[in-house]
């Protein structure tokens, strides 16, 4: 598997630590309750927020599910 780079590693980190806030505001003050409550994979709910994890769109996509956000509203904030 390829080495991420640098930019790849910092916008891996800026979605988890987006992910993480969006739990937190959403009344979950656990990663691993979070996943539970939405059948998302626990080890890999909490790599995704630690931006350790080269997610897929598809798993993206359900975690936004559980949010009502679209990819759109997710990334506005990120510069391009």
């Amino acid at each position: 598997m390829k080495q991420l780079t640098k930019a790849e590693k910092k916008v891996l980190e800026l979605m988890g630590k987006k992910l993480k806030e969006m739990r937190i505001k959403k009344g979950y003050t656990s990663y691993e309750t979070f996943a539970f409550d939405n059948e998302i994979n626990r080890m890999q709910y909490w790599r995704m927020e630690k931006g350790l994890s080269n997610m897929s769109i598809a798993t993206l996509l359900r975690v936004l599910e559980v949010h009502e956000m679209t990819l759109k509203d997710f990334f506005k904030d990120f510069e391009g």
